[in-house]
């Protein structure tokens, strides 16, 4: 009668062993599971600020895009896109990195003040920029450390005016953008260069 008993208590045993080893396989699947998810969430996020951001300053840059209205200057030691507009004389918006935003502040062009004078409009991880030949490029750091650039030919630069002019054979394709085939240093939207 005494071997009954021990092999009940036995078979419990495996059995909540059993049902131990079961609970811990699930808990693992459910954390790892649980970090993928936190991953890709953060990613997801970094991917949307920079679509954001890069959409933003394209925005800005065609809102201003007018001769002589789009400048890059040094702004406390770090570039600052100056966004001027005609009929606002004397004034300008700024566009540039601080502090790990990046920033729009709205201020005269003669005026003096501080980086932290603007407004934040999104964490970003850096900012450069460059304004050659009628070609702003826009390199921005996303907070993850991720660098992409943003290439914007200005309609309103005459070097850039006179090479689409000048083209040998210009098309429209219907969707309002003029394109050049051939002639050296032609601008091209098929190729990947907002115009």
């Amino acid at each position: 009668m005494k071997r009954g008993p021990i092999r009940y208590q036995l078979d419990g045993l495996v059995a909540l062993l059993l049902f131990g080893m079961f609970a811990a396989s699930v808990l693992v699947v459910l954390l790892t599971g649980a970090d993928a998810y936190r991953r890709l969430t953060r990613r997801d996020e970094a991917a949307y600020d920079y679509r954001t951001c890069a959409q933003y300053v394209a925005t800005r840059v065609r809102q201003a895009d007018t001769a002589g209205s789009v400048a890059v200057t040094d702004f406390c030691g770090e570039p600052a896109l100056v966004l001027s507009e005609p009929e606002d004389e004397g004034y300008a918006t700024w566009v540039y990195f601080h502090d790990g935003w990046l920033m729009e502040l709205y201020a005269s062009i003669t005026g003096s003040f501080a980086p932290e004078d603007g407004e934040r409009m999104m964490e970003i991880g850096g900012l450069e920029l460059s304004l050659e030949s009628g070609l702003l490029t826009v390199t921005l750091e996303d907070t993850l450390g991720e660098r992409t650039t943003l290439s914007l030919s200005l309609r309103s630069d005459p070097e850039t005016v006179s090479r689409r002019d000048s083209s040998p054979a210009e098309h429209e394709d219907g969707s309002g953008l003029t394109y050049t085939d051939g002639g050296e240093g032609a601008a091209s939207d098929k190729e990947g260069v907002a115009l």
